[in-house]
């Protein structure tokens, strides 16, 4: 096939591809104005590390069974400790996913080397829905695991307020959502902050290593303190989606463009030196 008869199959295909980017976009509706995102300073929402510190053990939450129970009665192990909303739709369901992915790995023994609690700091939050919880991620655990070695609980906002405090877990509230930082920390028996380790995935190594620090209470400091952060409804999650979207149209429609302009060059350039 001549250069030419190349041109003649290829331009159009290289067209139509930008009319099939262009067209679409046309027909879409006028796009909405961005949501804003909520700002914060440190002060009211993120995590300010308590190592070596105690939790007070007093504090009485509610069990799946809508029964009260302490801390106190609770922490007998290594404990890693979550603070999430039930309601959550941004960051505390890939965090949960996470701790269940690294329990199906971790060779420490739950139950024995250690313990979860998960805690809702969101008064509206009732044992019901606690139980629904600790029901499905029980369920995603495929390794032999007693249930009572993963608690989910509720409480009254003051309650949840002070563990959150004594751990300095910062959120705020935001219409009926939260923002917040995720992150799992590790309790001694004794009830002190050990460790802190962030975001929604975890190694198993690093949690079974966390959980022998806990058992001798050994607090250790925080390497990687980069913190995710769950806003209303997580509008920044959806602007990133959109925003890589977007990304994607603009390199397709670049790539499409430069291939039209290097054969419709190359046309010229070879009319030319034809006519030579």
């Amino acid at each position: 096939m001549t250069n030419p008869s190349i041109r003649r199959v290829l331009l159009p295909l290289a067209l139509s591809v930008l009319a099939g980017w262009f067209l679409p976009l046309k027909a879409q509706p006028p796009a909405q104005p961005p949501v804003p995102t909520p700002t914060f300073s440190p002060e009211e929402v993120g995590i300010t590390e308590r190592l070596g510190a105690t939790i007070p053990l007093d504090l009485e939450l509610k069990g799946e069974d809508g029964k009260p129970v302490t801390l106190r009665q609770l922490i007998d192990k290594p404990t890693i400790l979550t603070l999430n909303y039930f309601r959550c739709a941004g960051i505390c369901t890939p965090q949960l996913n996470g701790v269940a992915e690294v329990l199906n790995r971790t060779e420490a023994i739950p139950g024995k080397d250690f313990q979860v609690l998960t805690v809702s700091f969101d008064e509206r939050d009732e044992p019901e829905i606690a139980a629904q919880k600790r029901t499905n991620y029980l369920g995603e655990i495929t390794r032999p695991f007693p249930p009572s070695a993963w608690r989910f609980l509720t409480g009254p906002g003051a309650t949840t307020k002070a563990l959150a405090d004594a751990v300095g877990f910062k959120f705020k509230r935001v219409g009926d959502d939260f923002v917040h930082a995720a992150a799992i920390i590790f309790i001694s028996p004794k009830g002190q902050i050990t460790r802190y380790m962030y975001g929604v995935t975890y190694l198993p190594a690093d949690l079974q290593l966390a959980a022998q620090e806990a058992t001798r209470g050994e607090a250790q400091p925080t390497i990687n303190k980069f913190l995710k952060f769950c806003f209303s409804y997580d509008p920044a999650g959806r602007r990133y989606v959109l925003n890589t979207t977007a990304i994607g149209a603009t390199v397709i429609i670049l790539a499409a463009l430069i291939f039209v302009f290097a054969l419709t060059r190359r046309g010229r350039k070879t009319k030319s030196e034809e006519s030579e």
